[in-house]
């Protein structure tokens, strides 16, 4: 057995000084004193912070774009994941129009089986609906899918609104939960063509083209095709506080609404668009960057309780030769960024460490909230005898600064470079295995597909 002893044990309802005993990948006992035996490895926690493991609930890895494919798959992406603390991500598998569903899951399980240092799970991304696909709907489940994506923006990848409420429908009976890009794709596509007929081609007119508005409208669309269906609904990276009056509206008329937003979001504005040269490119994301005051009124949410989950929307380029695609042509920049290692760092420094945000809520937004929302819970997200032994002790003392050079995530930036963060993995354990140390793998691959 692993026995980690001393450590404070948290869950959202509070913290518990008590010693955990691991055996054969789950939880076997919770305890105020659990005496070793002499075949057993003692963890010492003593100072620092015991959680469930992470679960990052928004990634895209090895994920082909059409012109590039991003830089990070399961192999390096799940490395950089444990390195952070996370030890569950959910990636989108994604149907190519006139694809099935079931061989879009067939790929993205060839992409990540043995190949993963945590756990992984699959939303599935419909972007061809029609009665053929719709007939799949209950072999997702069957599969342990029981979440799905549809995007409002993105040519290649988006439903429309009356397909987008059968979709509502058909999962209905199922229990699964839909989430959803919310942008309205029509506008982007129009306010694109304006910045560039102005002669605007650089990556500051990327915001411009992707206004506040146009996240707020489609989330009210969607927030009133989840009353028609009387479903619940997800919002996907929440980026600004138009988007959440829409949710804040659409709650108060009775609709259940999820919100999950970034760390991005909540760190960075759009001041970093007007970076010298081509820099801006490294923030080219949908939605964008916002103001400073979205900014601040998206912690504000998150303290009060109104965000559901903070995931990543990972999704990493190289700027050399990837983003530099969109040299001449912001709309030819590959959208996303990487964050997948630095979320649990990048959220306690920055609202943990301030007083902004308690540790138990901290740990409902990255651990219980997902893998409840994801149908994983009690197998994970929670510390409890049974309970997967996907655990993450923190240090809260532990210092470091990110840097993209020491970073284990495969691209050659991070949009937080230099930040200095205090609090870090001491040590990640997924199904009982020791998996990373103080931001530094192991190198054990142990990560198995999560059958929701």
């Amino acid at each position: 057995m692993i026995i980690i002893q001393n450590g404070q044990l948290v869950s959202p309802q509070g913290l518990t000084k008590a010693d955990l005993a691991i055996e054969d990948g789950r939880i076997a006992a919770i305890a105020e004193h659990i005496e070793p035996g002499e075949n057993d490895t003692v963890q010492d926690a003593e100072g620092c912070y015991v959680f469930p493991g992470f679960i990052d609930g928004h990634t895209h890895l090895d994920m082909d774009s059409g012109v590039t494919v991003t830089a990070d798959d399961f192999t390096t992406g799940t490395r950089a994941a444990v390195c952070g603390g996370t030890t569950t991500l959910v990636d989108f598998a994604t149907q190519d129009k006139g694809d099935t569903l079931m061989h879009a899951l067939e790929a993205w399980h060839k992409k990540a089986q043995g190949k993963s240092s945590c756990n992984y799970a699959f939303h599935m991304a419909i972007t061809d609906w029609n009665e053929a696909v719709k007939a799949e709907i209950p072999q997702m489940f069957e599969q342990g899918v029981t979440s799905f994506k549809a995007y409002m923006a993105y040519d290649a990848l988006k439903v429309n609104d009356a397909e987008l409420l059968d979709i509502l429908k058909t999962l209905k009976p199922y229990g699964g939960i839909l989430g959803v890009h919310c942008e309205n794709g029509l506008l982007v596509n129009a306010l694109q063509a304006e910045q560039k007929a102005q002669g605007h081609f650089s990556p500051a007119a990327h915001p411009v083209s992707r206004p506040p508005e146009v996240e707020a409208e489609a989330i009210n669309r969607l927030c009133y095709l989840g009353k028609l269906a009387d479903m619940p609904v997800h919002v996907v990276h929440l980026s600004s506080a138009l988007g959440l009056a829409e949710i804040r509206n659409a709650r108060a008329q009775g609709v259940t609404v999820y919100a999950e937003t970034c760390p991005q979001y909540l760190t960075l504005d759009e001041t970093r668009y007007k970076a010298p040269g081509f820099e801006g490119a490294k923030y080219v994301m949908s939605p964008p960057l916002r103001s400073a005051a979205d900014v601040q009124a998206l912690r504000e949410a998150v303290a009060a309780g109104e965000i559901d989950t903070i995931a990543t929307d990972h999704c990493s380029y190289n700027f050399k030769g990837q983003k530099e695609l969109g040299l001449c042509d912001f709309t030819k920049i590959p959208n996303g960024g990487p964050g997948l290692e630095h979320r649990p760092m990048v959220v306690y420094t920055s609202m943990v460490q301030t007083g902004e945000l308690n540790i138990t809520e901290f740990c409902r937004l990255l651990a219980e909230g997902p893998a409840k929302l994801f149908g994983m819970y009690p197998q994970k997200g929670v510390l409890a005898v049974g309970s997967d032994a996907d655990i993450t002790i923190w240090d809260p003392k532990a210092k470091t600064v990110i840097t993209a050079a020491r970073q284990q995530q495969n691209v050659d930036y991070t949009p937080y470079e230099g930040f200095a963060v205090t609090g870090m993995p001491k040590a990640v354990f997924v199904g009982g295995v020791l998996a990373a140390e103080y931001g530094q793998p192991t190198g054990k691959v142990v990560g198995t597909y999560v059958k929701r």
